[in-house]
């Protein structure tokens, strides 16, 4: 983005001090070239760079800004706890009604625990589930993405049933090698894969949305096979609704697709833009966990009082107003917008979206599973991201990353946004 000369400098100190300069991979802006802005503030949909230029925001702090940033009610929440003080380590009241409200939207979480991360959820949940099946073997899909923890960073095998590689240096083969990879959306391998290693698998994990690899649907009949197959062998089904938990809809996206999971991850929205993660699901496999069982987990943080506040309030006022019906009806007017622009300019799109999150892939095929994304044209666009971000709006810097909205971007932010879609289209045929 050029005219940005106090995030340039900053990003040059930050680079003698911090790995990359960032504190998240993707904040590098490697997969689109550049270097990244920093943010002064943000308010509603829009963020403000420390040179002083606005943006219409997509990415939302990566999703928690459901209601777009510094929502006055979630400020509120968070200033009136922090005057109480910011954590304890003990039990506070807000821990139990975060938990009520969670029970109250999502029918398969009968208990539930609190954590500070997406990765920390689907850490402990994996280990409550080995801990409770008796069993070591995990499956995960291609292009889901779970949090970085060892077992999860884990590239698939040479085929369709080998137990898979490391993905990350670091990570021990001895612990990749208990979890299979397979195609998401892929029936057969899915029944290969039981077929094979039924008797020693203890979970099946997944993105019920996956919004890691940009986002993609699940075919009709997939999930409902998972369930069957999981349910006939005695292995868990964790369903990873760290993105799309109370985004796609109250109940998420297990209840959009009629999933009845046994556990469930969260963060993001449950934590209102604070830290925060969580698992729950059924009370018998909750159980097993310390101090009532012998699964260990803990947290000095966990449960905080500022980020439950804060969730609380985002849920509170996501429930009361017509915010699904709102966020429904500005995501269907951006992707019209969106596919008629690329459709004019003749620029190959295929946008694809669940109620607030979208993609678009700069790929003809259609897109079901990681192979499938993989044919999207990176250097297009790395050359569309930038576009946009010339003409105000930014985006996620990766082909690869799911965009947001939030009931903060009103009509004319849509309608301003598809026009710099059309300008930059344009650019690229």
């Amino acid at each position: 983005m050029s005219g940005s000369p106090r995030s340039e400098a900053l990003f040059a100190e930050s680079l003698r001090h911090t790995p990359g300069g960032v504190n998240s991979p993707v904040r590098a802006f490697r997969g689109v070239g550049g270097q990244p802005f920093f943010v002064q503030s943000a308010r509603g949909a829009r963020i403000t760079d420390v040179d002083g230029r606005e943006l219409i925001d997509y990415v939302l702090t990566w999703g928690p800004a459901i209601l777009g940033h510094a929502h006055p009610r979630v400020i509120e929440a968070v200033k009136a706890a922090a005057d109480r003080g910011t954590s304890f380590g003990i039990p506070n009241p807000l821990e139990v009604d975060l938990a009520v409200r969670v029970k109250s939207l999502v029918p398969s979480v009968e208990k539930i625990r609190f954590c500070n991360s997406g990765t920390e959820a689907c850490m402990s949940a994996i280990r409550l589930a080995r801990g409770f099946t008796r069993r070591d073997t995990i499956v995960k899909f291609d292009g889901c993405y779970h949090g970085h923890g060892d077992s999860l960073l884990v590239k698939a095998g040479s085929g369709a049933l080998t137990l898979g590689n490391p993905d990350s240096a670091g990570v021990p083969a001895d612990f990749a090698k208990h979890t299979l990879v397979l195609p998401f959306n892929d029936p057969d391998a899915l029944r290969a894969a039981f077929a094979a290693h039924g008797n020693t698998i203890a979970t099946v994990i997944l993105e019920v949305v996956p919004a890691n690899a940009g986002l993609y649907l699940p075919r009709p009949g997939f999930l409902e096979l998972l369930r069957e197959l999981t349910r006939a062998h005695g292995s868990l089904l964790i369903a990873d609704e760290v993105m799309t938990g109370f985004r796609v809809a109250p109940g998420g996206a297990q209840s959009v697709f009629g999933l009845v999971p046994d556990l469930s991850t969260f963060g993001k929205i449950i934590g209102g833009g604070l830290p925060v993660g969580a698992f729950g699901g059924r009370a018998d496999v909750m159980d097993l966990l310390a101090p009532l069982g012998p699964v260990y987990q803990a947290g000095t943080l966990s449960g905080n009082p500022l980020a439950m506040a804060a969730g609380l309030a985002t849920l509170d006022e996501l429930v009361a107003g017509n915010a699904y019906a709102r966020l429904e009806a500005l995501g269907a007017r951006l992707q019209a917008g969106m596919e008629d622009a690329a459709r004019s300019a003749g620029i190959p799109v295929r946008f694809q979206r669940i109620g607030s999150m979208f993609c678009a892939y700069f790929v003809e095929r259609e897109v079901w599973n990681l192979a499938d994304a993989l044919h999207a044209d990176r250097a297009r666009f790395a050359r569309f991201f930038h576009g946009m971000l010339d003409r105000g709006v930014y985006l996620a810097p990766s082909q690869f990353e799911a965009g947001f909205l939030s009931t903060a971007h009103t009509e004319a932010d849509i309608d301003a946004t598809v026009r710099a879609a059309a300008e930059t289209f344009r650019t690229l045929a």
